[in-house]
């Protein structure tokens, strides 16, 4: 274990079809061990970015691989996952323990809270499944013993709606991964998009009115748009790189996404050069937020905005002998 180092330091903005491999999908947990060179092992640091002051605050680096930090409703702590366990980091890097989560012991890096605060939405395999599965529960934002909403695997949770009664997901149904939306209490499923190729990461704006996903139906990784019935969809980016994971900021006017440097297609694994920008939602505008930087599966998977809008967290690797 290593000791809590806490630094700060100022970011400069610089200037297929049906079958998909398994790590297409953005919450394969083993996807990122596999990827690991041999011999070599993870350093993850976690980190807050400041968007009024552009730096980003190095809270906790260890030698071990966590992912996808939240950051809790009453802003307190942030949720990440490591080992299949969930645990809460305070915003200053203290271990605050794992969450309960009962017989749910195989969370990957798709989990978030309701818009209240009182809901924790968990995608995690079962132990007597032998293949690679996720499914998707829910339990009390304190801990507790989950609830299956999904009843078919693979199933990967991304968002809830404002007024907390669907949940938007990426699932693999019939050898094509498509948005999906579901009652919180479970029942039958609704296909949101039916494009060939990836459509993944959706998430609700604040308002309801859209949801926000990456696809590749023009045969790059961009995000787009559509309204909350799945119509209308809009694209959102245009450039030549790979863009993941638009996690909207509460005053629903910009967004953070992961940039890949490098064309990834319809992946987006671990272990790439990447930075992290800021879409604004009106202009269609893409900012730099920070510098390149080794990261990618397990940087920002998930909504990790704080409740006042005003920060984000993030995680970036480094490999080790």
């Amino acid at each position: 274990m290593l000791k809590l180092i806490v630094r700060s330091f100022t970011i400069k903005p610089m200037p297929m079809k049906k079958l998909l491999i398994a790590f297409v999908c953005c919450a394969f947990i083993t996807a990122a061990f596999a990827q690991v060179p041999e011999g070599k092992k993870v350093i993850s640091s976690l980190y807050i970015y400041d968007l009024a002051t552009g730096k980003s605050n190095l809270i906790l680096r260890e030698m071990r691989h966590f992912e996808a930090p939240n950051w809790s409703r009453d802003g307190k702590y942030l949720l990440i996952n490591s080992s299949g366990r969930l645990e809460k980091i305070s915003t200053m890097g203290d271990k605050l323990g794992e969450l309960n989560t009962g017989p749910v012991q195989d969370a990957n890096n798709d989990h978030g809270f309701s818009f209240d605060g009182k809901t924790l939405f968990i995608s995690s395999g079962k132990p007597e499944i032998k293949e690679h599965s996720s499914f998707i529960f829910k339990v009390a934002a304190e801990g507790g013993n989950p609830v299956q909403i999904t009843p078919v695997s693979t199933s990967y949770w991304h968002g809830i709606s404002p007024d907390g009664k669907d949940i938007v997901y990426c699932a693999n149904r019939n050898g094509n991964y498509d948005v999906y939306k579901m009652s919180v209490d479970g029942g039958a499923e609704i296909r949101l998009t039916t494009t060939e190729g990836l459509d993944d990461g959706p998430e609700y704006s604040p308002d309801g009115k859209f949801i926000y996903i990456n696809s590749y139906r023009t045969g790059m990784m961009q995000i787009w748009r559509m309204h909350a019935d799945g119509s209308s969809p809009e694209q959102m980016t245009f450039d030549a790189h790979s863009n993941w994971f638009a996690h909207i900021a509460p005053n629903n006017k910009v967004a953070t996404i992961i940039t890949y440097l490098e064309d990834q297609k319809q992946t987006h694994p671990f272990g790439r050069q990447i930075k992290l920008r800021l879409l604004d939602l009106t202009t269609k505008k893409v900012t730099d937020l920070t510098e390149a930087f080794y990261g990618g599966q397990g940087t920002i998977n998930v909504p990790s905005w704080s409740p006042d809008g005003k920060q984000f967290a993030y995680v970036r690797y480094e490999l080790m002998d």
